[in-house]
């Protein structure tokens, strides 16, 4: 399952950490963060836990997170 999830990841050096944190807490193919977007979205390849999981997770690290519609 792919996640696409809208953040409020403003700066590379909040975007390399987020990564860095989900890829060593989960086992994901990818992880990437969007800066770009009007949305910041994070998208993570093979996602194997519950969106939710994931939500709060991010949340936890001090960023808004929820599931992009």
């Amino acid at each position: 399952m792919i996640g696409i999830f809208k953040t409020n990841i403003r700066s590379m050096q909040e975007k390399q950490a987020m990564i860095q944190a989900i890829t060593s807490s989960f086992e994901v193919a990818s992880c990437h963060v969007d800066l770009d977007d009007c949305d910041r979205v994070l998208r993570i390849g093979d996602l194997r836990v519950a969106e939710n999981i994931i939500i709060d997770f991010v949340q936890q690290q001090g960023f808004l997170c929820e599931v992009l519609e």
